[in-house]
């Protein structure tokens, strides 16, 4: 029998334990996540109010509830949790899915002042994770600036948008729902250093901001022109041909008056976080102007924009992991199609797959197969692996080490008390938010 061990629960890691038991009919997987609670950023990363994109969490249970594979929650494997090398004793394998753990920096003077934060801790928060904390995201602001034309961005913006009535029926804890409704931004900005043709967002996620309530989306159509691809939007892939549309379509419409404003704004490049009293003020940008190759260059001309709130959005990056190889300049582990290279030579019995495998590219689907291609690496070097004594089973050993993992019947403990949580506020699941009510719920 051949056992595995999968280091994340998110997308990458049920996928890689799918297909892994799809494949060997003998092989068991123990999926390890650092949180008591699965689905990784299904649960902690899609937006409350994409229902749609959340219910992927019933396709990930049932990866979990396959009777040969078992989740282990609230193990952390590193520095104060299991080793690395420890892991590699227990199991025949492991495979690590543990995403892009941290955010990109601008690299800017005035980045790190008060009211200055990533996209990645503000969604945290909004989400629920237990490492999150309010860190006062919306004191005293009335104008943001979100800098970044991806997905993430628009979310960000999205949720700074949204009313009570609309973030009610969704899974947002309820501190901050409460600080979400009493929220005085009006006017938010997000802005890209390229054209609207090259901007990352897909068109669904840019369109479902045209239609919240009490909101005008504003476009200013001289900035748009700036774009060669914009004028000309023929030539453009498809996706890239659709975004154009909507913006073109914004741009001829007049605003209403409503009490919110999102303005989408192009060709900005943050240059500095401008302070007043102790806080960002407002954010510096440089306009840019496309190179005639797919870039931009400075024109050194500059405009302030107003924001007591900043949320950077500018990509994700993975971190090293004690014990592993890790490429600085990727941010990712060396692999070959899945199997962790020390020094360019194959390291038996240690795998990678999803972000930590290939960067931060793609889509959720994308993981799938990403993940299936080291599960077949991995069966392909089973005859070297079986050749390894583990112990039976590893809990116990998982244990000595002072892990109290939740398996499953803890996070359907978990479940039931968001749901009776939700039910006592007049709500759908509301989530709980901190490490010990999670671990409370998951010990009752």
């Amino acid at each position: 029998m051949l056992r595995v061990a999968v280091v994340g629960s998110g997308p990458s890691g049920c996928y890689t334990a799918q297909s892994l038991v799809q494949q060997d009919s003998e092989v068991r997987v123990d999926v390890l996540d650092r949180l008591p609670c699965p689905y990784g950023l299904v649960r902690y990363g899609v937006a409350p109010d994409h229902e749609k994109i959340k219910s992927l969490q019933n396709n990930l249970r049932a990866v979990l509830e396959h009777d040969r594979v078992r989740f282990l929650g609230g193990v952390l494997v590193g520095p104060g949790g299991v080793p690395v090398a420890r892991l590699r004793e227990l199991y025949h394998a492991v495979v690590y899915c543990v995403g892009a753990a941290t955010d990109r920096r601008l690299g800017i003077p005035g980045e790190d002042l008060p009211g200055s934060w990533s996209a990645t801790r503000f969604v945290a928060w909004y989400s629920a994770h237990p490492d999150a904390e309010d860190d006062g995201f919306l004191r005293d602001a009335r104008s943001a600036v979100v800098i970044g034309v991806g997905n993430v961005a628009v979310d960000v913006t999205r949720m700074l948008a949204r009313g009570p009535a609309e973030l009610s029926p969704t899974d947002v804890p309820q501190a901050a729902l409460a600080t979400l409704a009493a929220s005085r931004v009006s006017e938010i900005h997000m802005v890209g250093r390229r054209g609207p043709s090259q901007a990352r967002f897909t068109t669904k996620e840019l369109r479902e901001l045209g239609a919240l309530p009490d909101t005008d989306v504003v476009v200013d159509p001289a900035e748009l022109a700036l774009d060669p691809g914009y004028t000309d939007p023929s030539g453009l892939p498809a996706p890239q041909r659709r975004n154009v549309e909507v913006l073109r379509a914004w741009a001829g419409a007049p605003p209403t008056g409503a009490p919110r404003r999102i303005r989408p704004r192009f060709f900005l490049r943050p240059v500095e976080l401008l302070a007043e009293r102790g806080h960002v003020g407002a954010v510096r940008f440089e306009r840019t102007a496309p190179d005639g190759s797919g870039g931009v260059t400075g024109t050194g001309r500059y405009e302030d924009i107003e924001a007591r709130l900043v949320l950077r959005s500018v990509g994700y990056r993975g971190v090293p992991l004690e014990g592993l190889p890790f490429d600085a300049a990727t941010g990712t582990v060396p692999n070959l199609s899945g199997r962790v290279l020390r020094e360019g030579v194959v390291t038996p019995g240690e795998y990678v797959a999803g972000w930590i495998k290939r960067g931060p590219t793609g889509v959720i689907g994308t993981n799938r197969p990403c993940a299936k291609e080291t599960a077949t690496s991995l069966l392909a070097d089973v005859p070297a692996l079986v050749s390894k004594t583990v112990p039976g089973d590893p809990l116990a050993a998982l244990r000595a080490r002072g892990a109290d993992p939740v398996e499953w019947a803890g996070w359907q403990s978990i479940e039931r008390a968001e749901a009776e949580l939700g039910a006592s506020l007049g709500r759908g699941v509301v989530k709980l938010p901190d490490w010990q009510s999670l671990l409370d719920a998951a010990r009752s």
